[in-house]
């Protein structure tokens, strides 16, 4: 780049530093400070380390846990062992024990790992489903659940202070025979899958079900958990997607490695589902902490799950499972709860309001319904499910973030429950909104690379009838509340102040007069516009009134 004067593209790359959040680190691998690479994990690990040698003084007693996925960068030699082995050579030459999986692992295993062994924090290489150049750095802290602040705050300042490379941070043929170095690939794994059965409630019906049932892990590093989750639950395994069931950091067979973009990624599924006479899909992105479902239509059509259903769905089959667990009055149902991020359908907290248990609704994220989770388990409650409209699923309090294997094994048993009822998901669902009333919700996205247009964007919606004043009905739907939490605004509240999330993300809410509910916000890892709706109905209320009413309001939320 500098003998061809590439000065655009030396911007991009040194212009500035990659900013350390709540989300840990995303961005292209690739040279300078801008990018995933060997110093910049270096100096991450670094800086990291120094906040954990502040924060515990028993962290040479108890260590970290690294995990990796499969991504890797062949034109700037990095990838996620590479970082991992890095990241663990820096926290050895100061002496904290590592737990570095020799293999590659699912996300979920590193909370797992910190909550079994009762680590100081962990870490995990990935990128999740992006785009291929891209990778990540992952931080949990002690409790299980990622980050919130102030450790970002406190990491990204530690990082700041520790630029310069330590003397034997670059020594990873050292760390990887030190006496400090540790592979809990194989205890972890036996150990998540015996802990996982706690929430398998139909083992004969298990193994006596003759649903058929697809499973793609989208090149990444699912195949093999999911078919042992599928085993400890004695489900017959799921078929396995040949093309695309090993890993392959390419993703040669997708756009993008996302199953939440739906159809473009479940081709090859649909295709072997058919051949084979399966009725169900399940699809994890590539590091395993999301599912996707979808399943055959009578019209021999497949229908692909929207995150709100599949949460509609499985919290539902959650708390049956609890009930049949306790039995009627045998368990208090006032420690019970769920959790779902706010951007999310409420129709857990219509299924709360009927049955009797508690429903709380977090920002956006998991990190704040993991963290949220754990606070709510110290005091004794007992947290049975929480969601993300994103796919998201935490189905087990053993990991305090999304969990694709968990979920996927407990879907599988859903599903052979209800086929042995003759019943189907989407019959479910229907039965669900009929008795906790209709949720209908519509959510999608934007690309856009331009930060300026963006901002622009909000700051109109923030002064949109004069300074400081929000839209105050949207194609003749009145607004009867706005809610910003960037700036800290909230039309509801006595004062009209709340505690802003974060001044460097955007994120606004409007409530409807009618009970619908749009929200508009930015992306923490991608160059995304999001935006969501719903309009929730009380039980027994006419759907398609409500319905079309729903429509016209999602069209001119959209277009305006």
């Amino acid at each position: 780049m500098v003998k061809d004067r590439a000065m655009s593209e030396l911007q991009k790359c040194f212009g500035a530093r990659m900013e350390f959040g709540t989300a840990g680190l995303r961005a292209a691998m690739g040279p300078g400070v801008s990018c995933m690479n060997d110093l910049t994990i270096i100096q991450t690990t670094q800086g990291f380390c120094a906040y954990l040698e502040q924060c515990f003084t028993d962290l040479k007693q108890k260590g970290v846990v690294i995990g990796f996925d499969a991504r890797a960068h062949p034109p700037s030699g990095g990838s996620s062992k590479r970082f991992a082995c890095l990241a663990a050579s820096v926290l050895i030459s100061r002496g904290v024990p590592v737990y570095l999986f020799s293999d590659i692992t699912p996300t979920p295993y590193v909370p797992f790992t910190i909550s079994h062994l009762g680590l100081c924090a962990g870490v995990m290489v990935t990128a999740s489903h992006n785009p291929k150049q891209d990778n990540g750095y992952k931080v949990y802290w002690a409790n299980g659940a990622q980050i919130i602040p102030p450790h970002d705050k406190g990491i990204a300042a530690a990082i700041e202070q520790n630029l310069e490379p330590w003397p034997k941070s670059w020594d990873t043929d050292g760390a990887l025979q030190s006496s400090l170095l540790n592979d809990p690939y194989q205890d972890i794994h036996r150990e998540y899958c015996k802990t996982i059965q706690q929430h398998c409630f139909h083992r004969e019906l298990n193994k006596n079900s003759e649903v058929k049932i697809v499973h793609t892990s989208v090149h990444g590093v699912g195949h093999i958990f999911v078919q042992a989750a599928f085993k400890a639950f004695d489900l017959h395994p799921p078929y396995a997607v040949e093309q695309q069931k090993d890993p392959d950091p390419e993703f040669p067979t997708v756009k993008y490695p996302n199953p939440e973009e739906g159809e473009g990624v479940l081709t090859l599924s649909f295709a072997l589902a058919d051949q084979e006479g399966a009725t169900v899909i399940l699809a994890n992105d590539p590091d395993v902490d999301r599912l996707a479902i979808a399943e055959k239509q009578e019209s021999g059509q497949w229908r692909v799950f929207s995150g709100n259903e599949l949460g509609a769905l499985l919290g539902w089959w959650i708390f049956q499972c609890w009930k049949l667990q306790k039995g009627e009055g045998k368990a208090s149902i006032k420690d019970v709860y769920m959790l779902s991020s706010t951007v999310s359908s409420k129709i857990l907290r219509a299924i709360a309001v009927k049955e009797g248990f508690h429903f709380e609704e977090t920002l956006t994220g998991f990190k704040w319904m993991g963290n949220r989770a754990r606070e709510l388990m110290d005091q004794g409650k007992n947290v049975l499910f929480a969601f993300e409209e994103a796919i998201g699923y935490m189905c087990s309090p053993a990991v305090l973030d999304k969990d694709g294997v968990s979920a996927a094994a407990i879907a599988g048993e859903f599903v052979s429950y209800l086929a042995s009822k003759n019943i189907t998901l989407s019959h479910q669902l229907r039965s669900i909104y009929e008795e906790y009333g209709y949720h209908i919700s519509k959510n999608s996205y934007f690309i856009c690379h331009n930060q300026d247009t963006i901002k622009q964007m909000f700051e109109r919606l923030r002064n949109y009838d004069g300074e400081n004043s929000y839209p105050k009905e949207c194609g003749g739907f009145a607004i009867t509340a706005v809610r910003d939490l960037t700036t800290g605004y909230d039309s509801n509240q006595p004062d009209n102040k709340i505690l802003p999330t974060s001044k460097s993300s955007q994120m606004i809410t409007f409530t409807f007069a009618n009970g619908g509910v749009a929200t508009i916000r930015t992306s923490g890892t991608e160059p995304k516009i999001k935006y969501y709706t719903e309009l929730c109905a009380a039980p027994g209320n006419r759907f398609w009134t409500r319905f079309l009413q729903y429509k016209s309001l999602q069209s001119n939320f959209i277009e305006n």
